[in-house]
């Protein structure tokens, strides 16, 4: 059953980077727009995605979009933007960074992420580092699956590093 299972696996992930291949999603001078969704406890501050948290009676939600243009096939320099309510507070994220697909099908990310927060003498700044899996659902949409971790680059606001579950949704034309 093992054996059987790895290879229907193997199979599909083969079929899913050759259709990508062929598509040319991540090729050159493409466009990209992505969503994410993240779990975890930054999901709202910093965020360039959507969430919804609520914890003592406190709610925090975001909404936000990233987008890249492809400088050469599978990587793309990409930027966000988010805004996000923490209990009446506001806060705007913006992100900088590039996206590389291995083998066309393995996303990895490197980006500077920061906030603006209203009522604090130092906004927050992260290096986050992202990876995950694309399952291309049809020739111009791909779901994302992924990881992520974000470490500080200022100790004044948290020297904590953040960790995170995402689920992403993306757009290539």
């Amino acid at each position: 059953m093992k054996k059987t299972l790895f290879f229907v696996m193997l199979v599909l992930f083969c079929f899913n980077v050759n259709a990508q291949d062929e598509n040319g999603q991540t090729a050159k001078n493409s466009w990209m727009i992505e969503v994410n969704t993240g779990f975890g406890g930054f999901e709202n501050v910093g965020s360039t995605g959507f969430g919804l948290a609520t914890s003592d009676g406190v709610t925090i939600w975001s909404v936000g979009a990233e987008g890249g243009y492809f400088v050469m096939d599978d990587l793309a320099i990409k930027v966000g933007l988010g805004y996000a309510d923490f209990d009446g507070d506001s806060i705007f994220s913006y992100k900088f960074g590039g996206k590389y697909y291995v083998i066309g099908a393995i996303p990895v990310q490197v980006d500077i992420t920061g906030s603006t927060i209203d009522e604090l003498s130092e906004d927050p700044l992260w290096l986050g580092l992202q990876g995950g899996y694309a399952i291309f659902l049809s020739d111009n949409i791909s779901l994302e699956p992924g990881i992520r971790y974000n470490v500080s680059l200022n100790e004044d606001y948290t020297d904590e590093g953040i960790f995170e579950i995402r689920i992403g949704f993306v757009l290539f034309f």
